[in-house]
């Protein structure tokens, strides 16, 4: 990029990303500490105060997941400019200094201070707003340097917005001087778009306008939009204080995290005035140990995953990226539950996040061998570490975390063209049986009444009760009858065959015997989307590895008692979502058949492969795919897809 009066250079702009970066990588550290921090449950609590804290602990999670959209964004943004993410970070806590004026950032556990801090540090530049007691920065310091200096610099700025907004009229600037393809210079197979990653607001960034709209979800989503943005991150917080201040009236006593550390460490300060807590107590320390080594694990996972071109190794990596964030929530709830030292009176613990010394891309050839060793070496001391659950903690989760380890360790395996044993099966020592969970629906048996030239087929477990069959042919379904209650021949053959095509769920199906033609895939894969209720595809199917026919409606309320089909639970419990979601990406797709794999993922979402038109439940085009997750827990923000709220929702379904 060539030099010019007030126009940056490259390295200035990957200098301000690389900051950029590191800012949303310390918020995501932060937030996520405090959501840790909060109790799962007290006796003294009134009900409205549980519901308030289950709701502050999902609404800080959803923060979260943005801020992991904002940290890949910014990835996607140094790639397009020719460089690599960028995943370092200086050690946590953080004074005024190394970013805007005032800025301090730490580890602290829930309060009401701290949702101040965290509403000072997502403010926008017109937003008056003091910060939380206790984070006051211990010296001023401004950051300039002389607009004609060719070493890459630092600026000074009240906000992180205000650095966006720096980003995108640098870009413009430059694009404007030397045109996009001088400027957008990195290779487009290395961006991570939704499919790869089933974030909130993610984009691939290969231009300025997809560069601008990168920025855009940033700064609206969090940093930079205030109160006048109704779900921004300043908004959330404070409607967070709002209602924390008048729990906290009403009743003085209410305490709804556990007392975490202020600024942990893994190992012992160098001075011992420091104010930093040291996490003594042996026990603990060895969680601790762990929950770091998945963290920085779950880093260099998504660094392989931006560095890789091809698409299944980079969906394999980030997949893992994301399943060890997944595992690191009991430890890190684990942590705050439990005291830091021999005091029990004293500060709990708290995960560190202790970084590597420097995290940086792996060799291609040995990568998936690397971290593989390392899934190991993770999974064998989850099985040796003890758990001696504290009130209102979910022990069986652990085993599932196990679980979890070899899963992504044998996926790394494959990645590496290595076959992988049958993972040893072990239980970890000393964990309680865990509490009784519903029994799975028996399996319903199939009933088939033969006719002149048709057998009807009737699997009773995946009907949803649409009621085509009883409305459409009262006279050939009887419902409520005891014994034999479908009688084939009492309606022309294609009225049936009409009747069984319109049985969303595929509970009805049919076998010809009259030398016909059997049921025909669809012209085109469709997925439906009811109003506050399930997704009805119509496709040539196979689910979870196994042909299930041409239609089926899936649940995606996450209540169901047959995952991963829709069972009606989602009235009964009142799921409330739209049928009728905003368009996205209405491209048209090269091809509209063929085969659709859904594949249920181990408490999270479902992986869709092939094409695909999603439609809503009036026919309107929400988006055109070879690839997506779709949120089947429930709680997404970006419904129908996955935006990882199963995360924080504890979701729990079968699945590869």
């Amino acid at each position: 990029m060539t030099s010019a009066v007030h126009l940056p250079s490259r390295e200035q702009l990957i200098y301000w990303l690389h900051e950029a970066s590191e800012i949303e990588h310390h918020l995501m550290c932060c937030y996520l500490y405090a959501a840790f921090s909060l109790k799962w449950d007290d006796p003294h609590w009134s009900e409205a105060q549980r519901e308030a804290v289950k709701r502050w602990r999902a609404t800080i999670m959803s923060v979260v997941f943005e801020e992991m959209t904002h940290l890949a964004l910014v990835g996607n943004l140094a790639n397009a400019l020719g460089s690599t993410p960028h995943v370092n970070r200086p050690a946590l806590p953080v004074d005024a200094g190394p970013y805007p004026a005032g800025f301090v950032i730490r580890l602290a556990a829930f309060s009401a201070e701290t949702i101040e801090h965290f509403k000072f540090l997502e403010r926008s530049s017109n937003q008056a707003q003091s910060d939380g007691a206790g984070f006051e920065p211990t010296r001023q310091y401004r950051r300039a340097i002389p607009e004609s200096r060719l070493s890459p610099g630092p600026r000074d700025y009240a906000t992180v917005g205000e650095l966006y907004e720096v980003l995108a009229h640098s870009l413009e600037a430059c694009v404007a001087a030397q045109g996009e393809s001088a400027v957008f210079i990195g290779d487009p197979a290395l961006q991570i778009d939704a499919s790869l990653a089933p974030l909130p607001g993610m984009v691939a960034v290969t231009d300025l306008d997809s560069a601008r709209r990168a920025i855009t979800t940033i700064v609206t989503q969090g940093e930079g939009a205030g109160s006048e943005e109704i779900d921004s991150h300043f908004s959330r917080f404070s409607r967070i204080a709002d209602e924390l201040a008048a729990l906290t009236a009403a009743d003085p006593s209410f305490a709804p995290a556990w007392p975490a550390a202020t600024n942990p460490v893994m190992n012992a300060p160098v001075h011992s005035a420091s104010e930093r807590v040291y996490i003594s107590e042996p026990r603990i320390a060895r969680w601790l140990d762990i929950g770091n080594a998945m963290y920085t694990t779950s880093l260099r996972c998504l660094l392989q995953g931006f560095a890789t071109r091809e698409r299944r190794a980079k969906a394999t990596w980030l997949t893992a990226s994301f399943s060890l964030m997944r595992a690191l929530v009991p430890v890190g709830q684990g942590l705050a539950a439990r005291p830091a030292g021999d005091d029990a009176n004293g500060p709990h613990a708290g995960l560190t996040f202790t970084p590597l010394r420097a995290l940086t891309r792996l060799p291609e050839s040995d990568a998936a061998r690397f971290v593989a060793e390392r899934m190991g070496q993770l999974r064998q001391r989850a099985i040796e570490l003890p758990v001696h659950p504290v009130d209102g903690e979910r022990c069986e989760m652990w085993p599932g975390v196990i679980d979890l380890l070899a899963a992504q360790q044998a996926a790394l395996l494959e990645l590496a063209g290595i076959e992988s044993a049958t993972p040893q099966q072990a239980t970890p020592v000393n964990v309680p049986a865990p509490s009784p969970t519903p029994a799975a629906p028996a399996e319903s048996k199939i009933e088939t009444a033969k006719g002149r030239d048709v057998t009807v087929i009737f699997e009773g477990r995946r009907c949803i009760h649409s009621r085509h069959c009883v409305l459409d042919a009262p006279s050939v379904f009887k419902a409520n009858t005891p014994g034999e209650w479908i009688y084939p021949d009492t309606v022309s053959t294609e009225a049936l065959i009409a009747v069984a095509h319109s049985c969303p769920s595929g509970a009805i199906r049919y076998e010809r015997h009259d030398g016909a033609a059997e049921e025909a895939a669809p012209a085109v894969n469709q997925l439906r989307i009811r109003e506050n209720g399930p997704y009805a595809l119509h496709a040539p199917l196979t689910l979870a590895g196994n042909n299930d026919g041409f239609r089926a409606t899936l649940c995606r309320c996450g209540q169901s008692n047959n995952k991963p089909w829709c069972d009606g639970t989602h009235a009964t419990a009142g799921f409330v979502a739209s049928g009728e979601p905003k368009s996205s990406s209405v491209d048209p797709l090269a091809v509209r058949d063929g085969p659709l794999e859904v594949a249920p993922q181990k408490n999270g979402p479902l992986h869709v492969r092939g094409n695909l038109e999603i439609c809503a439940g009036t026919g309107r085009t929400v988006a055109r795919v070879t690839e997506a997750k779709l949120c089947r827990c429930g709680q997404s923000k970006n419904k129908p897809f996955c935006d990882l709220s199963h995360l924080a929702a504890g979701f729990v379904a079968d699945g590869a």
